[in-house]
């Protein structure tokens, strides 16, 4: 169990979705409020995990992490769309710029985050984690179907747009490229032949701090060299993994 102790919570002006984070503690099971402050229990092989660990630390929110593996103990996932969706419940500056994060969000979760980690549990996870092979059709198969979603992204969300919902970073932002470090952990050069979304990914990164983005994405980056799972937890996982990952 590791801890992380800020400076209380602030604006920061490059990102003005900054400060929402107070709504999170509400909404997302996995928070609590002790007296000596917030514990957060989070996977950080896990992209929701992964974007309120970025999100708590950039605002310099006092928190203490609590480590938890959920191939272990797999909660149910169905709860994460609302609970991200209460992020927005301070939006960005302006009307359009909340729209765009909506529209976003509503698009995300059946395209974008779907693909990314269905590309992480078929290139790594089942045959590394859990023993399972992989045929490298089906893997050519995800790859072309990432490429057609990340088309859609560029030319229908990010267009020419510093940011998703403009010329700051908001939440949006963040959420996609938590999505993208998905197959980046998996080996795959996403950015590669893109300039466009690499130019964004920088300027996300940079907004973040490359320090916290490195940080809060170390364990994804290191997925390749997971450990095979006990056969127990494997027995366990294998029927609902495969139901997600379909």
């Amino acid at each position: 169990m590791g801890s992380y102790q800020g400076d209380g919570p602030h604006c920061c002006s490059s990102d003005p979705a900054l400060g929402l984070l107070c709504s999170v503690s509400l909404a997302l099971r996995g928070w609590s409020t002790p007296a000596m402050g917030l514990e957060l229990y989070l996977d950080l092989l896990s992209q929701p995990c992964r974007a309120v660990y970025i999100f708590a630390k950039k605002n310099g929110i006092p928190f203490e992490l609590c480590s938890v593996d959920l191939r272990k103990v797999w909660p149910s996932c169905s709860t994460w769309p609302a609970s991200i969706r209460s992020l927005t419940t301070s939006t960005p500056r302006t009307t359009q710029a909340c729209a765009h994060v909506d529209e976003y969000l509503a698009w995300q979760h059946t395209t974008l985050q779907r693909n990314c980690l269905r590309l992480l549990w078929h290139k790594v996870m089942l045959p590394v984690y859990l023993g399972e092979p992989v045929s490298p059709e089906m893997l050519t198969a995800m790859l072309a179907e990432l490429d057609m979603t990340l088309q859609v992204f560029e030319d229908k969300f990010l267009q020419n747009k510093a940011f998703l919902a403009g010329p700051h970073i908001s939440l949006a932002d963040l959420l996609a490229i938590t999505e993208l470090m998905h197959p980046v952990g998996a080996g795959c050069q996403v950015f590669e032949g893109r300039p466009k979304l690499a130019a964004w990914h920088q300027r996300v990164e940079a907004a973040v701090g490359e320090v916290l983005f490195q940080e809060a994405h170390e364990v994804i980056l290191k997925a390749k060299d997971s450990q095979p799972a006990d056969p127990t937890i494997k027995r366990k996982l294998m029927s609902r993994v495969l139901s997600m990952i379909q």
